[in-house]
């Protein structure tokens, strides 16, 4: 394997539905800006609450790609 450098980013999706679309939201946007993403991890999910009920779930995603800045 060729060294590389990885780039971290943190990003919170957010879904009427569910953790997992909350955080396939997240990358998706996330693949639609970056190149070369390589690993998503879930590292924190919770819930929005109005009036007793559960309005969104949210999921908090590191996600990397490779960064390719000048030498």
């Amino acid at each position: 394997m060729a060294d590389s450098v990885y780039k971290v980013i943190e990003l919170v999706g957010t879904s009427s539905e569910s953790w997992e679309k909350a955080a396939t939201v997240a990358v998706e946007r996330a693949a639609k800006s970056l190149r070369e993403l390589r690993v998503a991890e879930v590292v924190e999910l919770d819930m929005v609450i109005d009036d007793g009920k559960i309005t969104a779930y949210r999921a908090k995603v590191k996600v990397s790609f490779k960064y390719e800045g000048s030498e």
